[in-house]
């Protein structure tokens, strides 16, 4: 039995919406198996019974703690998430997410529409006490083989200064405890280094989070920039919404680009083709780097459980990654280390308005 598996043994198991993304339920299924079978995870499979188990047959799952909860309802990727979500009461989504809440799993995963799982989490598991807002936090690739999460990227399009500090709190605290980066470097993204860049938003934030960093234990290095993200220098990024959006659908784009760059000049004439054969692993582990598949998914920071969005083309490789993480987050007990930390900076923002 693997370390993985031994580890995995006495956690809750993963609530999976077996009905999300471009690829369910097949490739989610696959991934479910895959994770029973090679983590040792225990996996609950989320959506309609006669169809999740029809799926289950495909597979051989003897020996493996796999279960299936009955969901009526699936909610589409084109539609509106909170309408769906008040409408279609049984949902997978929220049927995963009410056995966190319940304390039946530890965590809940989906492939599926990201808005309606947002809207779920904070109707079904509410906000940490503290928390204004949640986070969508994404994996960025960085050197040295290092990890950059950067929060929020996409689910709050407008912040407060507030909002930012407690992104870069809960972002630190996840990737501490999910990535294993002991005492994370945090910055806040700016157009400069320099404490005096940056527009209203950002130059309000870097005094908070100066501030905050001490009562919270939060190693705030200052302002970053974009370049900062993928240079090793800086462990959790804190920015908007709008912005983390938008950085993070330019990095995907860049990397397609230059990964398919780089096939169509290894394929373009003999010669380079035969070296690219000998640099065949070399270039391997750079794909791997930038293959969001190995990552796990984005967690939802901030309401009071565990709730993992996966990629909507999600395949199984990238279910399992996400299952691995929720399992990791679930263990560590994410979701209350936050509320530690909330609790640490609402004590310190309760002086400050004393001595006024």
């Amino acid at each position: 039995m693997s370390e993985v598996s031994v580890r995995a043994r006495g956690r809750l198991p993963v609530a999976l919406d077996a009905m999300g993304g471009d690829n369910a339920p097949g490739e989610v299924v696959l991934g479910a198996v895959q994770a029973a079978r090679e983590l040792g995870l225990g996996i609950i499979l989320v959506g309609p019974e006669a169809t999740v188990r029809t799926e289950l047959a495909r597979h051989n799952i003897t020996g493996l703690n796999l279960e299936v909860a009955n969901a009526d309802e699936v909610i589409g990727m084109d539609e509106h998430p909170a309408e769906a979500v008040r409408a279609k009461r049984r949902n997978s989504m929220t049927v995963a997410l009410e056995l966190v809440r319940d304390g039946r799993a530890g965590a809940a995963v989906t492939a599926g529409n990201s808005g309606a799982m947002l809207a779920a989490s904070l109707f079904t598991l509410r906000r940490i006490p503290g928390v204004e807002r949640p986070a969508l936090g994404a994996v960025f690739p960085s050197a040295n083989g290092r990890r950059c999460l950067v929060a929020d990227v996409g689910a709050n399009t407008d912040s407060k200064p507030t909002y930012l500090v407690q992104f870069a709190l809960m972002g630190a605290v996840y990737m501490d405890k999910v990535f294993g980066v002991p005492n994370p470097r945090v910055g806040l993204l700016s157009n400069g280094e320099e404490a005096t860049k940056g527009d209203q938003l950002t130059q309000a934030a870097h005094q908070l989070l100066k501030a905050a960093a001490g009562p919270a234990r939060m190693n705030f290095i200052g302002n970053v920039e974009g370049r900062n993200v993928f240079d090793g220098s800086v462990d959790v990024v804190a920015c908007d919404g709008f912005v983390g959006n938008v950085l993070l659908k330019t990095s995907e784009g860049l990397s397609r680009l230059l990964l398919g760059a780089i096939r169509g000049a290894i394929t373009s004439n003999p010669l380079t083709m035969a070296g690219g054969l000998l640099a065949q692993g070399a270039f391997g582990k750079v794909r791997r780097e930038f293959d969001y598949e190995e990552y796990g998914g984005a967690p939802l920071l901030g309401v009071n459980g565990v709730s993992i969005i996966a990629h909507g083309r999600s395949g199984a490789k990238a279910i399992k990654s996400a299952l691995r993480t929720a399992s990791q987050a679930s263990a560590a007990k994410v979701p209350a280390l936050i509320q530690d930390g909330m609790a640490a900076i609402g004590a310190r923002a309760g002086m400050a308005d004393a001595g006024d």
